[in-house]
This record gives structure tokens, sequence and C-alpha cells, in this order.
């Protein structure tokens, strides 16, 4: 059976230098506008569908939450959906803003 993969902070602007990577960050949305990774798409339960039907499935798709540790489950529940390369991001949004806060973007 598919799964998931972890993504390091080292490894992860490798992949999110591919134009076709879609970056998730499933956080609640007082956090998402607070600081998220630059190009990251807010992804919650209300709009999981729509983005469902909207994705192609041989995307990468890296999903981000606080630490690393609930972007695990959204992880394989998007390969449960069919999606072939999906991956967690470890150490989450925590990690990457301390390794890399010139790629934190931020909603006004």
């Amino acid at each position: 059976m598919e799964t998931f993969k972890h993504l390091s902070i080292e490894a992860a602007p490798a992949l999110f230098a591919n134009e076709r990577t879609v970056i998730v960050d499933i956080r609640d949305p007082e956090s998402y506008r607070g600081g998220h990774i630059t190009g990251a798409l807010h992804l919650d339960n209300n709009g999981i569908a729509d983005f469902i039907q909207e994705r192609e499935f041989d995307e990468p798709i890296v999903v981000c939450c606080y630490h690393g540790n609930m972007s695990q489950s959204a992880a394989a529940f998007l390969v449960e959906q069919g999606f072939d390369e999906v991956y967690s991001l470890d150490g989450g949004f925590a990690d990457w803003a301390a390794h890399h806060p010139e790629k934190v973007e931020r909603i006004a």
C-alpha cells in the first residue's frame, strides 16, 4: 500500500522549487494569516473536496501543520484519495519559519 513520505526542512527547498509542487497548510485560518510558507494554500475540511477535484493526482503535494504531527494524518488521507506523491513536512511550519524566515508570507 502506498503511503506518504516525510520531507525534511533541509530537503524541502529543492522540492518547493518544482513549479508543480503544491504546498498546503492545514493550520487554523488565523495561524495561516499570521505566517505561512510562501505560496502555500490554506486547506481545511470545508475545502478538501474542491481541492481533490481541482488537483492533478500526479502533482507533488506537501502538507504542513504546526509541528509536523497533524500533517501526517492529512498526508495519509490524500494518499488514500489517490494522490501519488504526498509529503508531510517534518517539524512543520515552526521549523520552517526558524530555518527560512525569509520564505514566510503574512496576510495583513
